[in-house]
């Protein structure tokens, strides 16, 4: 049975919500699905004044080696000034022991996000969760347009061809669409299907 990892950071629930979507997608194709979070690595004066959701009914890993139990790992982290937040770089500053060996030589994996604006720097987050996981030796896939709702200019919606993404809106109250959620699951779908065709 293929094993996926859908490994990710929320500040406030939007990428937590896009997770379990992820997961959801991953699923339909039989494989086991795990959901876990990263650390939180900001001070808890900060987490509290910026009102940070802290439950999560999501276990944090316990460390980079858990990496190599899975054949794909789909990471999502929210935006910070057009790059992932410093919580997912932390986490895989940590690995470099599985880059040394050469641990995730050949799984697959994926990236997905959050951002306040449309134009609040998605492709450019997911290129840099990416550019992490190609040095790990990873194959990537991304949110294909057989995924058509990310061509949708009727309303505003996630998507790229990089990733599946979602709008949070600068007070973080938009949450994600059924459009969002729907790239999500195809993700996570793709992901798990080719991580089973590498795999079989």
């Amino acid at each position: 049975m293929t094993k996926v990892l859908v490994l990710y950071y929320s500040s406030y629930g939007h990428i937590e919500t896009m997770a379990e979507a992820v997961a959801e997608g991953a699923r339909q194709t039989g494989a086991q699905v795990d959901i876990l979070r990263v650390p939180e690595t900001a001070p808890e004066a900060v987490v509290k004044a910026a009102h940070f959701k802290t439950e999560s009914p999501h276990a944090v890993i316990s460390g980079p080696e858990v990496l190599k139990e899975y054949d794909a790992i789909i990471v999502g982290s929210p935006t910070r000034f057009g790059r992932m937040t410093s919580q997912m770089a932390a986490f895989f500053d940590t690995a470099g022991g599985l880059w040394a060996t050469g641990a995730l030589h050949g799984k697959v994996a994926g990236a997905f996000t959050s951002t306040a604006s449309q134009h609040g720097g998605q492709e450019t987050t997911l290129f840099s969760i990416i550019t992490n996981l190609l040095h790990f030796g990873l194959t990537i896939v991304g949110l294909d347009y057989g995924h058509a709702g990310q061509m949708d200019n009727s309303e505003i919606v996630g998507g790229a061809p990089y990733g599946a993404t979602t709008v949070a809106g600068g007070d973080g109250s938009r949450q994600p669409t059924a459009i969002d959620l729907d790239g999500a699951r195809y993700q996570g779908r793709r992901i798990a299907e080719v991580a089973a065709k590498l795999t079989a």
